[in-house]
């Protein structure tokens, strides 16, 4: 059984057991997270697709950790203007690992 669930902006096909790195989650490492905003659920050959969100559909997950991702540099030229700058970026991000899928 799989799941799309959307979160932070993003959507991420979720299957049980899975590990996955979403947006940063205001919660602790080790907590129950439930996820509500499930597009769709599917099973073999039925797949269940909502308009846009499933009715009491949701998937569970544990939080395992929170970390930082690598680090982008972003840079901005403009050639013979003496125009540059430069940046550096690592997005904070919360490592779940899937419990669980309720097709409701």
């Amino acid at each position: 059984m799989y799941a799309v669930i959307a979160t932070g902006g993003k959507q991420y096909r979720v299957e049980a057991g899975s590990v996955l790195r979403i947006e940063k989650l205001p919660v602790e490492p080790g907590s129950e997270v439930k996820f509500g905003e499930v597009l769709l659920v599917g099973s073999g050959e039925s797949v269940k697709v909502g308009a846009p969100m499933l009715a009491g559909a949701s998937v569970s997950a544990t939080v395992q950790r929170h970390g930082q991702g690598d680090k982008v540099s972003v840079v901005k030229f403009r050639r013979r203007k003496h125009y540059l700058r430069m940046k550096n970026h690592r997005q904070q991000f919360t490592e779940i690992k899937v419990t669980g899928i309720n097709a409701g």
